[in-house]
């Protein structure tokens, strides 16, 4: 019997938020869930898809825009993966001034790890990776290395295109609007238990 192909799908989520935002700013509602499925190609199954993020703090509204996305999300299969943000000090040289800014942290480390972990444990055949960030390119070539049987496929977020990540990969393109388009939550999305989650005014 012909056995499909197994994909394992890991998204950088900041990477391809701030993709969308510089290019389709109205494709920010995006059921990634949806997206997963409309990149696969008829001799593909998805196997699961891990999206990577960080929870945003300090800006009311940008915390509600996102608290509701998240819960979103969690109405599909997939599954979210937390890093954090660490306060940096940063210095202007031109004025002087100096104040603390907030840094993603982790989520190149998680994302790692899990395509590393999930390749050990035979997950996949194939893993997309939604990113442009280089700090993976060693976890691509590890991959690459020690499971010869296996690939990684970079997607690039708009705007995000890496030509080292290119050159690391197995085969990479950039996420187009059209897919992007037909990947969208509707307006009102609905929980399991009834709660209605809308989505936000200026996306």
């Amino acid at each position: 019997m012909y056995k499909k192909e197994r994909v394992m799908v890991y998204v950088d989520g900041f990477n391809l938020y701030f993709g969308i935002v510089s290019t389709y700013p109205k494709t920010k509602w995006l059921n990634i869930w949806q997206l997963a499925k409309n990149l696969l190609k008829p001799h593909q199954n998805l196997i699961g898809v891990k999206y990577f993020t960080s929870l945003v703090s300090n800006n009311p509204p940008k915390e509600k825009r996102q608290r509701d996305y998240i819960s979103a999300l969690q109405t599909t299969p997939l599954q979210i993966i937390y890093g954090h943000y660490q306060s940096k000090p940063t210095f202007c040289n031109k004025c002087g001034h100096s104040w603390n800014d907030n840094e993603e942290k982790m989520t190149d480390v998680n994302i790692a790890v899990n395509m590393i972990s999930d390749a050990i444990e035979d997950k996949y055949d194939t893993a997309f990776l939604i990113s442009g960030d280089s700090d993976l390119v060693p976890a691509i070539n590890t991959i690459h290395k020690y499971f010869t049987n296996k690939r990684v496929l970079v997607i690039f977020p708009p705007n995000r295109h890496n030509i080292s990540v290119k050159n690391s990969a197995k085969g990479s393109f950039i996420l187009g609007r059209k897919k992007l388009v037909a990947s969208q939550f509707p307006i009102t999305v609905v929980t399991k238990t009834g709660y209605q989650i809308t989505k936000p005014s200026s996306w």
